[in-house]
């Protein structure tokens, strides 16, 4: 006798099959629109987010919860990890940028190293732990099918509106400019001093850890290396598979696209076409008045390669969440998750845009270009996120740091 009307798993793994499926066909269908009416590099460079999609869901990659849980309890797995992403991709990226390689051409995430990186990074950090995610976190978990994430996407897109129209003036605020630890050093000595650093994080990250357990927790272990072509497709994956398969998409975006793997100016763009439809004025916006962002104001949304990933990355996300029996498109609403979604998503578009960036295009591009910003950035994101998680408490999403509840 079928199972699948009176077994509740059974329907639920149908409708998971389904929802691939559906995935999929989305995934074709818009890879084949952007490849017929745009480019094979843009239709490459979205295959690539379906893939950055799938990796970030299998292996719940996320940096939120990882700085979080740091914060909190000392568990600084996820932070190792992270530190391991970095020194990964600065040893592929560094290299290519400093030119190494001459058939490679490609530029770095630079960004000024002054006031509007301090103050959007801290907002940034404070508006992870408020709205639940990061730029790439926020994108795979509403792939994952959380509704309270759209919450915070949604209002992620007009705080990068309003800081698109704010930047301006946060950039006469004082600067040292953009410093290139490439261009100051040398690119060997850069790549050198970057690993010395990371390797003085890493120490420090797993000396906390070692306070409140023992052994600490692996990020290497014998589960890494199963490598099994169902594993790869169905999750979920060890930590470790997240790092390198990040790693390898970012170094192919850095090659196709020729520049870092970036996600939050697509939110502002979004809010600014969708500013436009509603007949707003942006011809007194001076972001949106010269350069790339007015040329891709001026165009299909497909055309921008941010855009074009971000929906990839999406897409990827619902398919690999359909393929692991994970999508859940649900969510338990009150009017305080509500208000700390939308309060939260809005410091992080509008900290993203004056941080040149967020946990990908500040942090990750910004680190592995040898952007001194990309360094100013995460000690002032994790400083937002200390703040953040404390504001957790006090609005009651979390219970006391330290209880054992």
């Amino acid at each position: 006798m079928s199972q699948t009307v009176t077994d509740p798993k059974s329907g639920t793994a149908n409708a998971d099959r389904s929802m691939a499926f559906l995935a999929f066909v989305a995934i074709v269908f818009l890879g084949y629109i952007i490849l017929r009416d745009i480019s094979l590099k843009h239709a490459v460079l979205f295959m690539i987010g379906t893939g950055l999609g799938m990796a970030l869901l299998h292996a719940s990659f996320g940096f939120s919860g990882g700085w979080r849980n740091f914060i909190r309890d000392g568990d600084s797995r996820a932070v190792r990890a992270h530190i391991l992403l970095l020194a990964l991709a600065s040893a592929m990226a560094i290299p290519i940028l400093a030119g190494v390689f001459p058939s490679l051409h490609a530029s770095p995430a630079m960004g000024p190293v002054g006031i509007s990186v301090i103050v959007g990074s801290f907002l940034f950090g404070i508006g992870m732990q408020l709205g639940g995610g990061c730029g790439s976190g926020t994108l795979y978990t509403v792939g994952g099918g959380h509704v309270r994430m759209l919450i915070t996407l949604s209002f992620f897109i007009i705080g990068a509106t309003l800081g698109s129209l704010h930047l301006g003036w946060w950039l006469q605020m004082p600067s040292l400019g953009k410093i290139s630890l490439i261009t100051e050093l040398g690119w060997p000595v850069a790549l050198v001093a970057q690993f010395a650093l990371l390797g003085l994080l890493f120490f420090i990250a797993s000396a906390i850890e070692s306070r409140s357990r023992q052994p600490i927790m692996k990020i290497f272990d014998d589960e890494a290396l199963g490598i099994t072509r169902h594993r790869l497709l169905y999750g979920p994956w060890p930590i470790l598979w997240g790092v390198v398969a990040l790693a390898i998409f970012g170094l192919l975006t850095l090659i196709i696209a020729g520049y870092p793997w970036s996600i939050t100016f697509a939110f502002g763009l979004w809010g600014a076409k969708i500013w436009t439809a509603l007949g707003g004025d942006l011809s007194n916006w001076a972001f949106w008045s010269g350069g790339y962002p007015e040329k891709a104001l001026g165009r299909t949304v497909l055309a921008d390669i941010t855009s074009v990933m971000d929906f990839g990355i999406i897409l990827g996300a619902v398919l690999a969440a359909s393929l692991a029996n994970r999508f859940a498109p649900e969510g338990e609403f009150n009017i305080g998750n509500i208000m700390t979604a939308i309060i939260g998503g809005l410091l992080l578009g509008y900290g993203a845009r004056l941080a040149f960036g967020c946990n990908i295009g500040a942090l990750l591009g910004g680190i592995s270009s040898a952007s001194v910003h990309g360094w100013l950035w995460l000690v002032f994101a994790f400083m937002g996120n200390i703040v953040g998680t404390h504001l957790r408490v006090m609005f009651g999403i979390d219970e006391p740091i330290g209880s054992s509840g």
